[in-house]
């Protein structure tokens, strides 16, 4: 059986990850495709267990290396229970956020070594990456207006998330095979087409 193809949606707080994972989901359902459609932190019991901690709580209580262990703990139960299985049955698997977020959110954003989220990184997925990653890419004061400010990290700082912003427009750039920027502040439905007609590439190349 062909392995199927894993995409990311990354990018800051307001971006539009999730409306656009719903329209990327029924949009490749209608044409024929087996989607699995998730999320991180969650996406199975035991992470989404963990997501209550991190995203529902205080940001504020945790260290950077302890939110970091966090993250990847519920990150590798997604991966064994669910990514990986996906993929070997040929799914195209979709996924509100991955690994980049935590280099982006704990690295960039909250100052941890990136070496040691990425040795975090390979001792708990190894070298599982995406296919293909979206960037939707908007000013953090834009996405702060967007977003409902009713999750931690939502209500961290302005500099915070701008240096998120620019976390992730460095990963970009280092990737460029496997990131796709997307200006998101253009309409919700002019960002579906453009990702589903660069989600077409990828399967035509398959």
């Amino acid at each position: 059986m062909t392995r199927g193809i894993f995409i990311t949606l990354e990018g800051g707080e307001g971006a539009g990850k999730t409306t656009q994972l719903r329209s990327l989901r029924e949009r490749l359902e209608k044409s024929g495709k087996n989607v699995i459609a998730s999320r991180e932190p969650g996406g199975t019991p035991g992470a989404e267990a963990l997501r209550k901690l991190l995203v529902n709580g205080d940001a504020y209580n945790w260290d950077a290396v302890t939110e970091t262990l966090l993250h990847f703990a519920a990150r590798r139960d997604h991966v064994e229970k669910l990514i990986r299985p996906a993929l070997e049955e040929g799914a195209v698997v979709l996924c509100d956020r991955f690994a980049d977020s935590t280099l982006a959110y704990q690295g960039h954003g909250h100052g941890l070594d990136l070496k040691i989220v990425e040795a975090i990184r390979d001792a708990t997925i190894g070298g599982l990456k995406p296919d293909l990653t979206f960037l939707l890419d908007l000013p953090a004061e834009e996405g702060l207006k967007r977003a409902a400010r009713s999750q931690s990290y939502e209500r961290l700082p302005l500099e915070f998330h701008q240096c998120l912003r620019d976390g992730f427009r460095t990963m970009a750039r280092a990737e460029p095979e496997r990131f796709v920027v997307v200006d998101a502040t253009q309409s919700a439905e002019k960002v579906t087409e453009i990702l589903l007609s660069e989600i077409k590439k990828r399967l035509d190349n398959t």
